[in-house]
């Protein structure tokens, strides 16, 4: 159930200006605003590209953009079949603890299912308390036996030869 005065809506052409605008504000919530350095013009590419690399969707209240849920889809050869990364959560503070980012779970989930896969997959900052309390509450687990890595930057060109 979506709160009263809130909808969904996926991200259409044009919204990339709001895509960033949201993910800038995450960065700054998660202290990260060094790394958000995707422009408008990439996100462009990366969500209306003929074959995207990403979805998104918009959350408005009352028609006001007060959020949004950035995800793709990844595949588990365990299962042979392919599940949601949630990237990106995000919602102004001024309109938290009403229900909207269970609501976007529930949304997440059903569509899940609904295209035949079995996860739905995100990360949260250690330090972030508040939203690790959340995620239980929706029935989630940690998956504290795996560790996350990554390559990027130097290390990622200097593999790439």
């Amino acid at each position: 159930m979506t709160p009263a005065g809130v909808v969904f809506r996926e991200a259409k052409p044009g919204d990339e200006t709001l895509v960033a605008h949201f993910v800038r504000r995450l960065a700054e919530y998660e202290r990260m605003e060094h790394e958000a350095i995707g422009t408008e013009a990439d996100f462009a590419r990366a969500l209306f590209a003929p074959r995207p690399h990403a979805h998104a969707m918009i959350i408005e209240k009352e028609g006001e953009p007060i959020g949004f849920a950035l995800w793709y889809y990844n595949f588990s050869t365990f299962q042979a079949r392919p599940g949601i990364y949630l990237e990106d959560i995000f919602v102004e503070p001024g309109h938290r603890g009403g229900g909207i980012g269970k609501a976007v779970f529930r949304y997440l989930a059903a569509r899940a299912v609904a295209e035949g896969c079995t996860r739905l997959n995100w990360q949260v900052l250690n330090w972030n308390a508040p939203s690790i309390a959340f995620y239980r509450s929706l029935g989630a687990r940690p998956l504290d036996d795996w560790t996350g890595m990554r390559l990027e930057g130097d290390s990622l060109a200097t593999l790439a030869g």
